[in-house]
């Protein structure tokens, strides 16, 4: 039901933007207005997502560890699994947010009959490394439209991404890498029962909109053809604040930055918003050195409580009743029932 559900609502995003560019004739509303209303969606929706995160109180030291803490001196702790200190929880961050380590390190469990089976899924973090990598390396080379002159970075990386000459123009790695790995992690979504079980169309949905905006990018540069000078003109005008929708462009164009902008929209939003999240997780950016400082919980708040003294000075009198001695007084004086208790045994005595 996820799946289809996210087919229908891409093809009506096609459907939107076809009826407003071909038959409505909106080309400055869908060239100029939309994508500056959801880049500011865009940026608006993460900084208050960063901020929220941010004011979050973190009640207590929770960083994941799966290796020994510092200690002793002569105990050899593990510096990536349990950090001690700030330099190598960015040693650590660095790994997770480059290189998906912790995916890397993922187990997937199996029953067969009545055990249960661990094993390894490093095809999944090559699939998502192969996605994540392959669409930064495609934004990346976009800056060229939105540069003049165009950086030496981004001219290296458009050269390297292209090295194989095949075609013409010359084929991207990173177009066929990121269609294979967005295919992959959909078919996976698929084929695993337990995956597919737990998976619906906040799931599939982001899927089928970057594939859409990869095929949409793919099919202007190979098949359809687009007026890049346009193309360059009206993404200047859109960096540089002076916006202008050149006649030369066409709908294949309109429709792949409707893709972009809602690409940007649902971001903040979306499970997407999580390349923001994880510098803010606290089970990754703490040291784990509860040993040697003390993590003073932010949610305390101020509680008024009674000392020995106040609460001795409020029962003293039911205290001194009761034989119990005080700190000031020493032995309490017995009561007058046991007073007179007291008289008569020792005149028996006598």
């Amino acid at each position: 039901m996820g799946v289809i559900f996210s087919l229908i609502v891409v093809g009506a995003l096609v459907l939107f933007v076809y009826l407003g560019v071909e038959l409505a004739g909106l080309r400055y509303l869908f060239g100029v207005v939309i994508p500056y209303v959801a880049f500011a969606t865009f940026l608006g929706g993460i900084i208050y997502r960063v901020v929220k995160w941010a004011q979050s109180p973190v009640p207590f030291r929770i960083p994941t560890t799966c290796g020994q803490q510092k200690s002793l001196p002569w105990i050899k702790y593990n510096k990536l699994e349990a950090p001690a200190s700030n330099s190598e929880v960015v040693l650590r961050m660095a790994l997770e947010i480059l290189l998906f380590r912790s995916l890397f390190r993922n187990l997937k469990g199996e029953l067969k009959g009545r055990q249960l089976i661990y094993g390894s899924t490093k095809w999944l973090w090559l699939g998502a490394l192969a996605f994540h990598v392959s669409f930064f390396v495609i934004f990346i080379r976009h800056l060229r439209f939105f540069t003049q002159p165009v950086p030496g970075l981004v001219q290296l990386l458009d050269a390297v991404d292209g090295f194989l000459q095949i075609g013409a123009p010359h084929m991207y790695v990173t177009d066929v890498v990121v269609v294979l790995a967005l295919l992959f992690l959909f078919v996976r979504r698929l084929w695993i029962p337990q995956v597919r079980y737990i998976s619906h169309a906040g799931d599939y949905f982001p899927l089928f909109l970057i594939l859409g905006l990869v095929l949409s990018g793919i099919s202007m540069r190979y098949f359809t053809k687009t007026d890049i000078v346009g193309v360059k003109e009206l993404t200047m005008g859109l960096a540089t604040f002076h916006p202008k929708v050149p006649e030369g462009v066409g709908l294949p164009f309109f429709i792949h930055l409707g893709f972009v902008c809602a690409l940007f929209i649902y971001f903040p939003f979306s499970k997407l918003v999580h390349m923001a999240g994880v510098f803010l997780s606290p089970t990754r950016n703490l040291p784990n050195n509860s040993r040697e400082v003390r993590h003073i919980n932010p949610w305390n708040y101020p509680v008024k409580f009674v000392t020995y003294k106040e609460w001795e000075e409020t029962f003293r009198d039911k205290l001194i009743g009761a034989g119990i001695p005080l700190d000031e007084e020493g032995e309490a004086q017995p009561s007058s029932e046991e007073g007179e208790g007291q008289e008569e045994a020792q005149k028996q005595e006598a």
